[in-house]
């Protein structure tokens, strides 16, 4: 698995979110097994979670082939052996390429992209997470049909501007998705710049 130096993109909002991410994801990951990462941008998460957790397998993943060189780059550059090759998940798309597996970990996605990939997302998890698995899902909410900021009100405005299908979600509504699919949510965990953590698991 090799990549050009020059394929390795930046994120700015990685580097400011991560460390608060993975204090959450040392809390609720299993201490083993395969975690996949979907829509894994440019795998700075990647690279960077599996290091903090060299007792699981990191399977990174996005549908967008510059991403994935991004990915390979980065784990280069990093030496991290438990990051596995980049899939190409398009969440929208079954087969999704990948069997059963302990958790999966999706950061800023759903808010960018069609309400249909988040229905895709939870119907996903429920088919692959085993009985006790994980759903991690990071990024801004609306909570009882209200922005939690101005900042947030602001973004959504952008985003919706910029795709009339996208926006910030109401975190009842992605609640309720993952209960149909068997999955229950812990009491939702706030995280800096207005941002939630929500981890789902499976019921056995």
């Amino acid at each position: 698995m090799t990549a050009e130096p020059t394929a390795r993109r930046m994120a700015p909002a990685t580097e400011r979110n991560r460390e608060p991410i993975l204090a959450v994801l040392r809390n609720v990951l299993p201490r083993s097994g395969t975690v996949l990462e979907i829509a894994s941008g440019t795998g700075q998460h990647a690279v960077h979670f599996a290091a903090a957790l060299p007792g699981v397998k990191w399977q990174p993943s996005d549908p967008d082939a510059t991403h994935r060189e991004s990915i390979v780059a980065w784990t280069d550059h990093a030496k991290v052996a438990n990051v596995l090759a980049p899939l190409a998940i398009d969440v929208c798309h079954e087969p999704w390429d990948i069997g059963a597996v302990d958790a999966i970990v999706c950061i800023n996605m759903i808010h960018i992209a069609p309400w249909a990939a988040a229905e895709a997302l939870f119907s996903g998890a429920g088919k692959r997470l085993a009985p006790g698995g994980v759903l991690y899902l990071y990024g801004p909410y609306r909570r009882d049909g209200a922005h939690t900021a101005p900042s947030n009100e602001a973004f959504d405005r952008q985003l919706r501007s910029a795709d009339s299908e996208w926006g910030v979600r109401d975190m009842e509504a992605v609640i309720a998705l993952g209960a149909a699919q068997g999955l229950t949510c812990d009491e939702p965990i706030p995280m800096p710049a207005n941002n939630f953590s929500l981890v789902f698991r499976k019921q056995g």
